[in-house]
């Protein structure tokens, strides 16, 4: 018996000697495999970073509306002799937000090796004169360097706003009305008064005057429409949105002034 289980397991390991053999050829090629396709692999990424395709083909920009693309181009930085893998996107957005007028910007990549950038710009919302020049007043109550030399056409311009902490306050107010209303808007003046130090006076595209301030601006100029719609298109005069709402017509300054002078001469 013990001769015969001996003999069993001596056969048994033969038997086994070539599959052990079969296995170590397979571990063997699968290790030269592996080691031929990274080899490859970095045999294509040289000739990948040496060809044009690892540089920046196209430079897109979206969203853009005030700047143009080119100027938004320039500023990023990006050419097309950019390394496509080497853009930092925090970098980029740094230097087009650099601009002034930019609020937010997204930088998408687009294989093979195209770049999108994408912008939203803050709201112009009025435009202050200075020296005879006309410089945008943003939504974040800034204005621009830069001036526009022609006369703008759609937003109100605004005139006497010497002071920043006005300013900024009056366009904080004029971010909250909706663009409909602004659009009526033709000119704003600050015109300050003894027992209220931010009056401000508005002349309409729709030929009304406004007599306002600045603190509850956007809350009552919001009514102007409905107030207007109540009015006689036929006879102007000066909306009072202080502390009341009530109509002043021209005709009726005009008639008082008379009555005045002939009390005078008479």
């Amino acid at each position: 018996m013990k001769n015969q289980t001996k003999e069993e397991k001596i056969v048994s390991i033969e038997d086994r000697i070539p599959k052990l053999k079969e296995q170590r050829k397979q571990k063997t090629n699968k290790r030269l495999i592996m080691f031929l396709s990274l080899f490859f692999m970095l045999i294509l990424l040289v000739i990948y970073f040496q060809s044009p395709l690892s540089k920046v083909g196209k430079v897109k920009v979206e969203g853009n509306i005030y700047f143009t693309a080119e100027k938004i181009k320039d500023v990023s930085g990006i050419t097309t002799n950019t390394g496509y893998w080497n853009i930092q996107n925090d970098e980029v957005i740094e230097k087009i937000k650099s601009i002034g007028g930019i609020k937010d910007v997204h930088i998408e990549k687009k294989l093979p090796n195209n770049i999108a950038i994408i912008v939203k710009e803050y709201n112009r919302v009025a435009y202050v004169k200075k020296k005879g020049q006309f410089y945008p007043v943003l939504e974040n109550g800034n204005s621009m360097e830069s001036a526009q030399a022609e006369l703008p056409i759609n937003a109100p311009i605004m005139y006497n706003w010497n002071s920043e902490e006005h300013l900024k306050e009056m366009t904080a107010q004029l971010s909250e009305l909706p663009l409909h209303i602004l659009g009526m808007i033709s000119e704003i003046y600050y015109t300050p008064k003894k027992n209220d130090p931010w009056h401000v006076t508005l002349y309409m595209n729709d030929g009304y005057e406004v007599s306002a301030t600045v603190r509850d601006f956007a809350e009552k100029m919001s009514n102007y429409p409905s107030i207007v719609s109540q009015l006689d298109p036929s006879v102007k005069g000066i909306i009072h949105l202080e502390v009341g709402t009530y109509f002043e017509a021209y005709k009726t300054k005009e008639k008082e002034g008379e009555k005045k002078e002939n009390e005078t001469e008479g």
